[in-house]
């Protein structure tokens, strides 16, 4: 991705979405790997007992 630039303006309407839509991106993919992290700590020691 390219790098704010000179009069680049990030204040309109199209620019505050596309940044809201990446924060909101970036929190699912984070909860999503905290949830494949938790599922796999229990996961590890079942297969030892078998």
């Amino acid at each position: 991705m390219r790098a704010m630039g000179r009069g680049d303006n990030r204040q309109t309407l199209k620019m505050r979405r596309k940044r809201s839509q990446a924060k909101l991106k970036a929190r699912i993919k984070a909860r999503i790997a905290a949830g494949k992290a938790a599922a796999k700590k229990p996961a590890a020691p079942s297969k030892k007992s078998k």
